[in-house]
């Protein structure tokens, strides 16, 4: 017999929405054998209503010296890493990553670069990076640009939508309301929520997901769904927390792939129509549970690596993917 939580969320599949409470039902009461049926609806509403999979790959354009205390990030300059770190990549290297990229057969192409962001268009790293994106799209049109580069100012916005950037990555990461608690102090969520209507005022798509695993609640994690789904943005990327020694999270416990699984699929239940894509996490945290998690309500993924770590190879992802649409 079905669980009924699960059988009034089957709404979704007929365009109902899931309510706060509903929701937080489902995460405090589906566990064991009930979460299979969570993953199957979750899975049906993918299939309904975000059929296609979709893979994408980063370059990490610009690496560590971050002036911003993110608790999760090797980047940042206050946490003792010993990560590579170097200045913007030059254009060369730029280009040759976007070839490595499109020989491989991803469309997508994330181009990121760490720091707080950039608030005056007149920047000259600014310029560099928008000279960078006109020529990545000259030499690749058939490449969709994503770009993450922090906070910006609305004129920064302005500029990045008229030098090609496609999508926008600004990742809430948590609950806002638990976001200096649990994420940063040195920068405000207000402000990335603001960065994330700039572009969409200028008509750049946004890719605007969190992280799983940082001490947070299932409070926290349909907070977070719910603050994604006010913001109507186009992609969703969930991270699985890699506890990096040298931050303060080094010692947090993994989730785990059935915690992981039923978080997927409420994020599934409450953002039925959007790209949500299995980032960082996916290889080294949940390994042979990679392809159950891509059915718990996923239609995409990162390939061939991460900011500082390594991920699969992208022939093996492809072969996923395909695989996947069987399903």
């Amino acid at each position: 017999m079905l669980n009924p939580l699960i059988e009034n969320a089957y709404k979704v599949l007929d365009g109902g929405e899931l309510s706060r409470a509903e929701a937080l039902a489902l995460a405090a009461g589906i566990e064991g054998p009930d979460l299979l049926d969570l993953i199957s609806l979750a899975n049906k509403v993918r299939h309904r209503f975000a059929p296609q999979f979709q893979a994408c790959s980063i370059l990490n354009a610009k690496s560590g010296v971050c002036t911003q205390n993110c608790r999760f990030c090797a980047q940042s300059a206050h946490h003792q890493t010993r990560i590579e770190t170097y200045p913007l990549l030059p254009l060369e290297q730029v280009l040759a990553a976007a070839r490595k990229v499109v020989d491989s057969g991803i469309r997508v192409f994330g181009y990121v670069t760490s720091g707080y962001g950039y608030e005056d268009p007149e920047d000259p790293e600014f310029q560099t990076i928008c000279a960078q994106l006109d020529e990545l799209h000259r030499q690749f049109p058939e490449l969709h640009l994503c770009v993450s580069l922090g906070i910006l100012s609305r004129a920064c916005a302005e500029a990045l939508a008229q030098h090609h950037a496609w999508r926008y990555n600004m990742n809430l990461q948590t609950n806002p309301a638990a976001y200096a608690r649990l994420i940063a102090t040195t920068h405000r969520i207000e402000d990335k929520i603001q960065t994330i209507r700039y572009l969409q005022e200028f008509g750049v798509t946004n890719c605007t997901g969190g992280i799983i695993g940082l001490g947070e609640s299932w409070d926290d994690r349909i907070e977070l769904a719910l603050a994604i789904r006010e913001l109507g943005v186009e992609g969703i990327p969930l991270n699985v927390l890699l506890p990096i020694p040298g931050t303060p999270l080094e010692g947090l416990p993994s989730v785990t792939p059935a915690e992981a699984a039923k978080t997927f699929a409420l994020f599934r239940l409450l953002n039925p129509t959007k790209m949500i894509k299995f980032a960082a996490g996916r290889e080294t945290r949940m390994k042979d549970f990679q392809g159950l998690l891509m059915l718990s309500g996923l239609n995409s993924l990162m390939t061939g690596g991460y900011l500082t770590t390594r991920g699969r190879q992208v022939p093996d992802d492809l072969t996923l993917l395909r695989e996947l649409e069987e399903f």
